[in-house]
This record gives C-alpha cells, structure tokens and sequence, in this order.
C-alpha cells in the first residue's frame, strides 16, 4: 500500500510538472490559459519545417538575370571586347552571327558600346549594340533564335554660333570653346586661297561662324555644313558663305558674290608654322655662310600630310640631292611647285600622274640636308623663284547671274545672324 501510494505521488507529481510547463509556454507566447494556437496541434515534422517566402518578381523583370556593359577600346574587335567582359567564346560567336547581316565587323569604331543580359543558366536573353549614336542593334533570344532590330534613333539638327578670340592658335582657341578639330579644319579650309594661317594669324584675331551640329538627345554626334564663316585679322575681314547654284551644289562665296577658291592654295599644309620665310640672304644652318633662300619652311612633325597646291602633272618625284625626297609639279599659267624634304612619296605620285588640288603627295620628312622635320616648299614662276606668299592667283567662278538675288537674300540673313545672333534655327529629323 505505501508503494501504490508513492506511485501514486510521483505520477501526480508529474502531471503537476507538466502542468505547470503548458502554464509557462502559454504565458510567453501571449496566447490565453489553455487555448490552442490552432485547432489541430502541429505534428513534430510541421514544426520542425522551415517557412521559405518565395521572392515576388517585377512585372516584365528577371532579378536572377546578369547584366554586362561595355565599350570597345582602340584596336579591339567586338569578340575580344566580349572575352574581356568574362562571355564565353560560344555566346560571342552566337551575337556575332546574329549582327552579321547588319554590322560590318572590319569598320568597328572604337567608343561603340554593348549591354548583354544574360539568364540564370548564362544564356543570352538580350543584346544591345550602340555602334554609333545614331546607329543601335538589339538582339533578342526567341525560343533558339535570335532577332535582330535596329532602331530608330531620334535626332535635332541645329544651327548653332561659334565664336571667340584667338589667344594662342586657332585650334586651342576653338577647343577651349569645346568645339572638335574637325569644324577647325573645315573653318581653316573656307580661307586657305586667301589666308596664310600659318603665317598670318595673330593673338587678338577673333571668328565667328554658324555651323549645322546634329545631336541624339543632349549627345553631340557629328557637324553638317557650315553656313557662314568670318575672320578678322589686322583690320580686315575674310567672310565665306555657303549657297547652293544649284540643287545639292554649293560652294563658298564672298559677300560680293566673287568664288573664295583660286587656282592655287595659299599652303601646302592644312595647319602648321612657318619657321624660315622667302629670303635672298640667310645664312645656311648646315652649308654655313649667306645663302638665298627662295622657299617658305614649314615646320610640322613628321608624316603630316603635304598637299598640291594646285591641280597639274608630275614633272619629277623621288630623291633630289640635297633636297631629299622631292616632288616638283607644272602648273597652268605657267607655275611650278616644288616640296622638298620629304619623308614619303605616295605610289601613284610618279612622272607624267596627274594631280589634283588638295591631293596628299608626300609627308613631312627629314630627308636630305635637312636640320629637323619640315617642308620646303617653292613656287616657280616662268622658270624663277617667287616669294609663295605675294602671288595673287586666278579666281573661280562667281554666282550665276540667275541665282543673285537669291544669294544677296541669303547673305543679308546670315551676315546678321553670324555678327549679332539672336535667334537659333532647330529642326528635327530621324535618320
């Protein structure tokens, strides 16, 4: 009896134990005395699972997906441009068939740039090519093939003004204004029959121009034509203006409606420094003594294009004594140009060629007896020196007398525009 009743104890003592236990779990879980969490209790593997919530995905978005951008460098094919952003050679070679019937892969411009999105399994799901501004591919992934599509890029043509004051050079002045050295160029080429820029030009000197610039957005893509052009030097004003005679065939005139090209160009190089002028005593820095030098020198680093001043035919060119590498060209009206020291002589500039103005015929060299990279450059008048920079040559065609009032409406808008501008010309357009 004493047994059954110690039994007895402990059991109650147990209950009493675990009682007290559902008591304590109750009170820490907030849940009443004695009510359930549910109406069924969790078995022991409900309750050891744990609650995983699935991610929401964005509507039209896979966040598992990985996103590559790049550009292409100097020098890089789209492929190693690809490698170099860690995608497989199989992907590379899978966008580069799918571009081929658009890209040309051989004219790839360095700055083009790419965005690939890859899925979760590394497969491409999309590929976007921006080989210019203006010029945009996308590649899409359809079950197993790939869609090309080029795109529509929105664009504004402008007129806009450029203008300033020489402090040092043309180039840097312009450049200092954000403009590239192609519109330099392009301006220095509207005055190269009349003005000697690397002679003439001073500190002080001021230009002024309304240029087309095309633009995507706020991103500059590239200049059209330039419509008027000023320059002033020393009190005087060289101003070209674009007109078209006729449709799609335009040129640069003078406010009196007289043709700026001439027969012959003012220099032989588009932008560089004279550093011997035309004289009959200076003294020979490699001969010594007082010698005539009947030439202007051009200083300009090696291999910058030289260009025929004038349109005529071959009389000689390769190697010429002291003057090195040399061409020598007949011209009409008597004339003979000669370019001296030159490092190269393209192939088809030989004997009896004929040439055209502006045509490279050599690059600046150092050959013959020569101190340093330059071009010696002479003009031969009737079989005797002349002094380059004094010749007056023939002018070209004026405006047709049918087209004259027309260009005198367009130059008195312009004329006003260029020297007091007011008012910016905006179309769009899409390429």
């Amino acid at each position: 009896m004493e047994t059954s009743f110690r039994g007895l104890g402990a059991r109650l003592g147990l209950a009493g134990f675990f009682f007290l236990s559902a008591l304590l779990v109750a009170s820490l879980t907030g849940l009443p005395d004695g009510t359930p969490e549910s109406p069924e209790p969790p078995g022991p593997s409900d309750a050891l699972m744990p609650t995983v919530s699935e991610p929401q995905e964005p509507t039209g978005s896979h966040p598992m997906d990985r996103v590559i951008d790049g550009a292409i460098q100097q020098g890089q094919s789209l492929a190693e441009a690809l490698g170099a952003h860690g995608i497989s050679v199989r992907l590379t070679h899978e966008i580069a068939q799918a571009l081929r019937p658009h890209v040309n892969f051989r004219n790839i411009r360095p700055g083009a740039t790419f965005e690939a999105t890859l899925d979760e399994t590394g497969a491409l799901r999309h590929f976007l090519y921006r080989a210019s501004p203006l010029e945009v591919y996308e590649v899409t992934r359809e079950e197993a093939k790939y869609r090309v599509t080029r795109h529509d890029v929105p664009i504004e043509r402008r007129v806009e003004h450029i203008a300033g004051t020489i402090t040092s050079s043309l180039f840097e002045s312009m450049e200092a204004l954000g403009e590239k050295p192609e519109v330099v160029s392009r301006f220095v080429g509207i005055f190269v029959w009349d003005f000697d820029f690397n002679s003439h030009a001073r500190p002080g000197d001021r230009f002024r121009m309304l240029v087309e610039k095309t633009y995507s957005g706020a991103t500059f893509v590239r200049y059209g034509k330039i419509l008027v052009a000023e320059y002033e030097n020393r009190g005087k004003t060289y101003t070209g203006i674009y007109f078209e005679t006729s449709p799609g065939r335009g040129d640069f005139y003078t406010p009196d409606g007289r043709s700026v090209r001439k027969t012959f160009l003012r220099s032989p190089l588009t932008y560089t420094r004279i550093s011997s002028g035309y004289t009959h005593h200076r003294h020979h820095p490699i001969l010594g003594g007082v010698r005539p030098h009947l030439a202007i020198d051009y200083a300009a680093p090696q291999g910058t294009p030289v260009r025929a001043v004038a349109d005529g035919a071959v009389l000689s060119a390769g190697w010429n004594g002291g003057n090195g590498k040399s061409v020598l060209i007949q011209h009409r009206g008597g004339y003979r140009t000669m370019y001296n020291h030159l490092s190269t002589i393209p192939p088809g500039i030989r004997n009896g060629s004929r040439v055209r103005q502006k045509q490279v015929i050599g690059t600046v060299g150092s050959t013959g007896l020569s101190t340093g990279p330059h071009l010696d450059y002479r003009v031969i008048k009737d079989g005797h020196f002349v002094n380059p920079l004094t010749q007056k040559f023939i002018q070209g065609d004026p405006v047709p007398a049918s087209r004259q009032a027309a260009f005198r409406q367009l130059r008195e808008r312009l004329l006003q525009e260029v020297r007091s501008p007011t008012l910016a010309i905006t179309t769009s357009d899409t390429d």
